[in-house]
């Protein structure tokens, strides 16, 4: 994240924004900063990777099912933007950990001896091990003691459209996204890269809940696709994983999108409501 504070500094909040006085490394300037940038940024990039999904690839006939609310859209977009700014409270903590040097974010790319290598490999074990923690800590969230205080809000959108990826309670956005944040504090990553997964995370998300499944044939039972995620949405105990299957068929709550749900599995989901 330093990246993004220098080039800020350099471009805004040096030359426009504060007193010679005060540097640019004080810490309490760091921490305002980070915070203007996660909340702005990411307001940014989650209303442009929503509203290009929900233009470009979203399904629009999912509006007219029954379990569409009236004025959805406009609520998930407002819930968003209410929640993202207490997210961002333990998520600048973190940031401003790394910006100080207590991560293991490396600059240069000399620095990983096996070079590019290295870092094709750094991206597949983010991957794999961000997945297996969001999936326990999903599923975690809909335990019956746990659902109803944090989880619920983002599940008000049985039918959600892309606008709905980052609609959570605090807690249940600030959890989903730890593993991410302490991968840097327990793995070395090249900041370049951790600035794009950055990214790539955020269109994933939004990708989920666009009702498609754009994803090669093969690859169906492997990917958690938008089809699976709906499922979950629908009905809750299934599909918990975020990039691939493999942790709900270990944890046997994977379920086929083309399988059509028995009713007595609906038990649970008609309980909650």
């Amino acid at each position: 994240m330093d990246i993004l504070l220098n080039y800020m500094d350099q471009v805004l909040f040096t030359p426009y924004i504060y007193p010679d006085t005060w540097r640019e490394d004080e810490p309490l300037r760091q921490l305002i900063n980070l915070f203007l940038i996660t909340n702005i940024g990411g307001a940014l990039l989650y209303l442009s990777c929503a509203t290009a999904s929900y233009f470009f690839l979203f399904d629009h006939q999912l509006k007219k099912h029954p379990l569409f609310i009236k004025n959805q859209v406009k609520l998930e977009i407002q819930y968003t933007l209410w929640s993202v700014p207490w997210i961002s409270i333990p998520t600048v903590a973190l940031f401003f950990l790394e910006v100080r040097g207590y991560s293991k974010l490396y600059d240069q790319i000399e620095q990983s001896p096996l070079g590019w290598m290295k870092e094709l490999a750094n991206f597949v074990f983010f991957v794999l091990f961000t997945d297996m923690l969001i999936y326990w800590i999903h599923r975690f969230l809909h335990h019956r003691t746990i659902y109803k205080h944090f989880h619920k809000p983002h599940h008000t959108w049985k039918v959600p459209t892309p606008f709905a990826s980052h609609a959570f309670h605090p807690v249940d956005g600030f959890l989903q996204s730890a593993p991410y944040h302490t991968y840097v504090f327990l793995f070395p990553l090249h900041k370049v890269t951790y600035l794009g997964l950055y990214v790539i995370v955020n269109m994933w998300s939004t990708s989920i809940h666009d009702g498609l499944f754009l994803v090669p044939k093969a690859l169906k039972p492997v990917i958690n696709g938008a089809s699976n995620h709906t499922v979950h949405h629908l009905y809750f105990d299934f599909n918990y994983g975020q990039y691939f299957t493999l942790w709900d068929r270990i944890g046997g709550s994977y379920l086929d999108p083309s399988v059509k749900l028995p009713e007595e599995n609906k038990v649970w989901k008609n309980k909650i409501n």
